[in-house]
């Protein structure tokens, strides 16, 4: 079974945000950070190689592969700013 190359790491949240090349992207990263932390009341950790990730869980399917995600998060591409938002977060986080 293949292995996930998106791990949470120790890398800096906030030095991989300001290396975003383009200046507004840059800045709305930095928008979509402040409402995540408030909404989720998480700290953001980072997700390699370029994934801004909020709180974490562990999953495993029925064939048996298993693993650890995050609840929500942003990743600033190349082309565009995305934004992850996985299922099931309320029952998860009884929010």
């Amino acid at each position: 079974m293949a292995e996930l190359k998106t791990k949470k790491s120790n890398a800096s949240v906030k030095k991989f945000l300001d290396s975003v090349p383009d200046q507004k992207k840059r800045q709305d990263s930095f928008v979509i950070l402040d409402l995540m932390k408030k909404i989720t009341k998480e700290e953001p950790k980072m997700w390699e190689p370029s994934i801004v990730g909020f709180g974490n869980y562990h999953y495993k399917y029925e064939s048996g592969r298993e693993g650890d995600w995050f609840i929500t998060g942003f990743s600033p591409r190349k082309q565009n700013l995305t934004v992850y938002i996985m299922l099931g977060f309320k029952k998860l986080r009884n929010y």
